[in-house]
């Protein structure tokens, strides 16, 4: 019996590379495909997956608040994230709210397959330097860095900022209206103590945000 795959990414090319990995093993298949969370969650409802490949980055509902959604409602189904961001600023947000394990897309296509079979046996799977990260976060009376106590859509907002991303680029990426981005930064700004978009550019920039 196969492992049942089901990728939730909006980009179809990434799909297709990471189906085409999959179809490599010959212990897992994928089972499904869907370019949104709306689409995944309709799909789950009907269908049985052993373990679920989904995206930070997705216009609308994003990943996070799939994640948070799926847990609730299915809190045995294995769920790996994966995203271009950088593991040390989503990897741990994304453990604390019940996900499997975390891949950065940039990865070896051997690794993907190491983590749904270890996420399918119940296990986590976390990189090394994920694993240091994870024991550096339990350190007792550590210090919080400022983007820290930012919620995961406006750190979200924040890495996009950091990447030269206009405001009503934002928008259109998150489905959103450049108002509501302008809520986001004024948050951002307030609760990180700094006073401009070139301060808070500069901020990401030095804590590896915008790779």
């Amino acid at each position: 019996m196969k492992i049942r795959i089901l990728i939730v990414d909006d980009h179809p090319l990434f799909r297709r590379g990471a189906r085409l990995t999959i179809s490599d093993a010959s212990d897992m298949e994928v089972a499904g495909e869907a370019g949104s969370g709306p689409e995944a969650l309709a799909l789950i409802e009907k269908n049985e997956y052993d373990v679920v490949l989904l995206d930070i980055s997705m216009p609308g509902t994003n990943g996070l608040e799939v994640l948070d959604q799926l847990k609730a409602r299915y809190p045995r189904l294995p769920v790996l994230m994966m995203s271009f961001y950088p593991e040390e600023e989503y990897a741990v947000r994304c453990l604390r709210g019940g996900a499997a394990g975390y891949l950065t897309k940039q990865g070896p296509p051997n690794e993907l397959i190491a983590a749904v079979r270890k996420v399918f046996r119940g296990g986590k799977y976390v990189t090394a330097s994920l694993a240091e990260r994870l024991a550096y976060e339990l350190e007792s009376g550590r210090a919080r860095a400022p983007h820290e106590s930012l919620s995961d859509r406006e750190l979200q907002v924040l890495c996009l900022m950091a990447k030269g991303r206009r405001a009503k680029d934002i928008a259109a990426d998150l489905c959103v209206s450049p108002k509501t981005i302008a809520s986001y930064r004024a948050r951002i700004l307030q609760k990180m103590a700094m006073s401009s978009n070139a301060e808070l550019v500069r901020y990401a920039l030095k804590a590896g945000l915008a790779e």
